[in-house]
């Protein structure tokens, strides 16, 4: 039984935009995901996602702390969707299960990384409002002010996707990890 707010959309029976969109994520990932299919219950949803999503993969932060920091957040906002599809997104982005475990919990032995991580979870506790020392200590990390501008779109990217799984009461495809 599907406990799901939001229903997926079938592939199969998948129309126009969506069925482009789904093709774009099954090309990519593999798989269509039930979060972009219940995503595409409004095609302007799912496309803007992919449309982000695929701008921000074009960034200068490489993938593997795109997927720390999609960790942080999912840990911050207790999103077990997301942990579960960023852990497995973040295995086959080579990072060990210490590294996936330090990340849902917003830390990282690697400075600049813990730095990023700090940054973005202090975006979510202070709702953006940084002040002048949040905004240096990701500078003083070594991140320039366009990737310190990358981390806020990642903030608003993972904020955006772990809102719309709570609210959707989005079934978990992957395999499960609870961030409780």
């Amino acid at each position: 039984m599907n406990n799901q707010r939001i229903p997926s959309v079938e592939p199969s029976t998948a129309t126009d935009g969506n069925k482009k969109n789904f093709e774009i994520l099954q090309r990519a990932l593999g798989v269509v995901p039930n979060m972009t299919r219940a995503m595409a219950q409004s095609p302007a949803v799912l496309e803007g996602y992919i449309a982000l999503n695929g701008a921000l993969a074009k960034g200068t932060l490489d993938h593997p702390l795109r997927e720390q920091l999609a960790l942080a957040l999912a840990g911050a906002n207790h999103c077990d969707y997301c942990a579960s599809a960023h852990t497995y997104l973040g295995q086959h982005a080579g990072l060990d299960e210490s590294q996936i475990t330090q990340a849902i919990a917003g830390r990282s032995t690697v400075a600049k990384t813990a730095a990023a991580l700090r940054f973005a979870r202090v975006l979510v506790d202070k709702r953006g409002q940084i002040d002048d020392a949040d905004f240096r200590a990701a500078t003083d990390a070594g991140f320039s002010p366009g990737q310190v501008g990358e981390i806020v779109a990642h903030v608003a990217l993972n904020v955006f996707t772990n809102y719309f799984n709570h609210v959707a009461a989005t079934a978990i495809d992957f395999p499960r990890v609870s961030v409780a």
